[in-house]
């Protein structure tokens, strides 16, 4: 199986100013090829330092993939690092500079001299021709693998990996197998105690499992490698009911699923309609369930003062909205404490909760939020 690197180029990545949206897209569509993708990083516009990264990566990987850098100005160096790296010199293309004279002349504008660079390639390098820009790319063949080399805009770079690059690489490399991705999701358990639930399922090579925890909910993702996408989703089917079995209503989706429309899901199976009110949220707990447009959301409010108690608010809010449940969210900071208070009204009458959170202020609006919400779906689960 090839082994990958990434490489994206532009100082406005390592500045900040734009963000990297490459990585992902080339990653993913790696892994759906099958091959291993180990290391990525972001090299600003410097010839030196761009030929140094290519180098080493292509002492460790198969496949080395650049976006970036394949512009018409001076800060634009790939193309000669490339070269650089791999001892090679520049030639000048005409028929490249004839497709890049004809693609400029459609927006009604003669090309500029500098804008020669674009037709320039390392020697021996394999032309990818590009239809929707003005850069085109180029494989250079090593004799461990190749160096691909990509624009940096992202439509453009996506266009030319999936006409170009894929074929290429699935010839080139001979590649059958797939990898997969099944990502399962957990709330109301830590990702310590989800951890040794189901830590002997981490430790297997294939398919892999590995938790990521997000502020209330923890991912369980399960990568499988096989020769077919049909063998890969049984491998993940095994792994994933064996999960299931073990955590219960713990478990709440997988994929696109989100914790909103799995207590959606619970209060359905009820025949419950669901109103809700927050303070202290900045919005995180009306926005999420406004987004849903499901039909039993009755709607919600604000209630930045607290002079009533959770009990009479929910009751309020109950007749206000003529909803069969309500749920309610209090965010409280005081002295660097974060408290927060739930109140779940239903048919079966009413729960308070009184929680402290001790992570990131930043993120305890979304806990809080989260929490409720699992909350309020266990007891829809449970009213059965």
């Amino acid at each position: 199986m090839p082994t990958a690197e990434i490489i994206t180029i532009g100082t406005e990545l390592l500045l900040g100013e734009t963000a990297d949206t490459n990585t992902r897209f080339i990653a993913q569509t790696l892994r759906g090829l099958g091959v291993d993708l180990y290391r990525t990083q972001t090299v600003g516009d410097n010839a030196g330092r761009i030929a140094g990264a290519v180098t080493e990566a292509q002492q460790r990987a198969d496949i080395v993939i650049t976006t970036g850098g394949l512009g018409p100005t001076v800060d634009d160096p790939t193309r000669q690092a490339i070269a650089d790296a791999n001892g090679a010199t520049l030639d000048f293309h005409p028929e490249l500079w004839e497709q890049i004279v004809a693609r400029i002349a459609r927006y009604g504008r003669t090309p500029t001299e500098n804008q020669k660079r674009q037709a320039y390639i390392p020697r021996g390098a394999i032309v990818i021709e590009n239809p929707v820009g003005t850069a085109p790319a180029f494989i250079v063949e090593t004799q461990r693998g190749a160096v691909i080399t990509l624009p940096g805009v992202p439509r453009e770079m996506e266009t030319l990996l999936a006409d170009a690059v894929v074929p290429y690489l699935q010839k080139r490399f001979n590649l059958h197998e797939v990898i997969k991705i099944r990502t399962l999701h957990v709330s109301g358990i830590g990702e310590g105690a989800l951890d040794e639930q189901v830590g002997d399922l981490e430790a297997q090579p294939n398919p892999t499992v590995g938790l990521t925890a997000h502020s209330g909910i923890v991912d369980i993702r399960i990568a499988c490698k096989a020769s077919t996408e049909a063998e890969a989703d049984q491998m993940i089917a095994k792994v994933e009911k064996n999960i299931r079995t073990r955590l219960g209503k713990s478990l709440f989706g997988a994929d696109s699923n989100t914790l909103e429309g799995a207590t959606f899901e619970a209060l359905a199976q009820r025949g419950w309609t669901l109103a809700c009110f927050e303070s202290g949220l900045e919005g995180a707990l009306l926005s999420r369930l406004e987004r849903t447009g499901h039909p039993l959301y009755r709607g919600g409010q604000r209630r930045e003062v607290q002079e009533d108690s959770l009990a009479q608010i929910a009751e309020m809010i109950h007749q206000d909205f003529d909803s069969s449940v309500v749920l309610g969210v209090i965010l409280s900071v005081s002295n660097a404490k974060q408290d927060i208070s739930i109140a779940i009204l239903t048919p079966l009458g009413q729960e308070e909760r009184q929680l402290t959170y001790g992570g990131h202020p930043k993120n305890a609006a979304r806990w809080a939020t989260n929490t409720a919400l699992d909350g309020l779906r266990r007891i829809a689960l449970e009213a059965g």
